[in-house]
């Protein structure tokens, strides 16, 4: 675990703890288990290293992995190759960490249809994560006994899909006693996080009373599972972070984020995830989106899926809703506060909320991090909130960076994100666990 996670965690230590111990313990468990004798390690060389700490990049580098994990990186001075390990020259390519979706949701939807959660439709989605670099996703609600078993799984030289951290339903009651009820029956699951509303859906819904999400906090603190927050408005997410919030889950999008925000969020150490492209996702379809003509999309998307999404009818009513044309209102807002937020030193954690019909899942991570250039961003900033800062916030300890002894989850691109982050479009080849389980048509 990095020393920002530890930072991260001061008023909630071992739930963040017991997170990365978990996955440090039953990883290197199950490597031994794994282990063959006959795969040979394999060197990456003549690549510029982006390795996901936010540090200078390494322009003429070696990476060496084996048994599913990094056994030496650097410039191409000071790595010792293995006698047999099989060379692959990325000559003018750029390797990076595996991005992280620190709020996504995966398991329940096919095409536009909810009602779907299996195994097989998981295994579909974390493949498609994975084809578009995304190698860790954090579902952060509607996670089903499935979703669990493929988490316990996957700390294996074996795995060739995205890592899945899961939190059980998405928890929401009347009373303090029936929040800590239900925190009890989730807690039984061993979920990552505990996830919980506090909005009201622009005033079409009731909203959570603080002494309810008081008392879930305090019950997920007794059980040391921390709590993520799905919030809208500026004093409510304040009022969240009072109560002991561990991780906000979305952008706050009523109205610009103040001081005494910064300020609370830099003396707790949290992490702010934008999901700028749920946002995006209200009210796009309301016209023809111009990610439809992109080929980066295009190559997995499903044409009935678009034909629908274009329907005339469909359009109009999007036009004519007013929660979306409020959320469109509300985007430029939040893309302010992600910008505001960086520039203050809170840590941005790339987040999207895909995986509900037309929030497209591994497309709209790359979407997202465009937008975040397009609020005021740096690539650098970008790819560290969408990798080693992403890991650090959601307490992963093995994967996230490119350091040795952690997970060979990572990144080819023919194009350098640090000179345009849509340069992420050149993706080439993914590597989970030290198998290149993708290359691009």
């Amino acid at each position: 675990m990095t020393f920002k996670a530890a930072l991260h965690t001061l008023h909630k230590p071992q739930s963040w703890l017991r997170t990365a111990a978990r996955s440090l313990i039953c990883g290197a468990a199950l490597s031994l288990l794994t282990t063959t004798s006959s795969a040979a390690p394999v060197a990456l060389t003549d690549v510029r290293i982006i390795d996901g700490t936010g540090t200078t990049p390494i322009e003429n580098g070696v990476l060496v992995m084996d048994n599913g994990r990094i056994i030496a990186i650097g410039d191409a001075g000071s790595v010792d190759i293995p006698a047999d390990a099989r060379l692959q020259s990325l000559a003018g390519k750029t390797l990076t960490p595996g991005f992280i979706n620190t709020h996504g949701h995966a398991g329940a939807v096919r095409g536009l249809e909810s009602g779907h959660y299996s195994r097989d439709n998981l295994i579909r989605q974390l493949d498609l994560y994975a084809r578009y670099g995304v190698t860790t996703v954090i579902s952060l609600g509607d996670d089903e006994a499935e979703g669990f078993a493929l988490r316990d799984q996957q700390n294996t030289p074996a795995l060739d899909r995205a890592r899945l951290y899961v939190a059980g339903p998405v928890l929401s009651a009347q009373t303090p006693d029936e929040a800590r009820s239900l925190v009890d029956t989730t807690a039984e699951l061993s979920p990552d996080f505990i996830k919980i509303r506090v909005d009201d859906n622009l005033g079409r819904t009731p909203k959570m009373l603080p002494a309810v999400y008081r008392a879930f906090s305090e019950r997920a603190d007794h059980h040391d599972i921390p709590l993520a927050v799905h919030t809208y408005y500026l004093e409510d997410t304040k009022d969240l972070i009072r109560a002991g919030a561990d991780f906000i889950a979305h952008s706050v999008r009523d109205v610009h984020v103040d001081d005494e925000f910064i300020e609370l969020m830099r003396d707790r150490n949290l992490c702010y995830s934008p999901t700028l492209t749920r946002e995006l996702s209200t009210f796009v379809y309301e016209n023809e989106p111009a990610f439809f003509a992109d080929p980066f999309f295009l190559r997995e998307a499903d044409t009935a899926v678009l034909d629908t999404l274009r329907e005339p009818a469909r359009q109009q009513r999007m036009r004519d809703n007013t929660a979306a044309q409020q959320y469109k209102a509300s985007l430029p807002i939040a893309m302010a506060n992600v910008k505001i937020l960086a520039d203050a030193g809170v840590q941005i954690a790339m987040g999207t909320d895909s995986g509900p019909p037309a929030r497209f899942q591994g497309y709209f991570e790359h979407l997202e991090m465009w937008m975040m250039q397009d609020a005021g961003l740096d690539p650098m900033q970008i790819l560290h909130a969408a990798t080693g800062g992403a890991a650090a916030c959601m307490g992963l300890g093995d994967t996230g960076t490119l350091e040795v002894g952690k997970w060979a989850d990572l990144l080819v691109m023919s194009e350098n994100p640090l000179q345009d982050i849509r340069h992420t479009r050149s993706l080439e080849q993914v590597w989970i666990a030290g198998k290149q389980v993708h290359t691009a048509p």
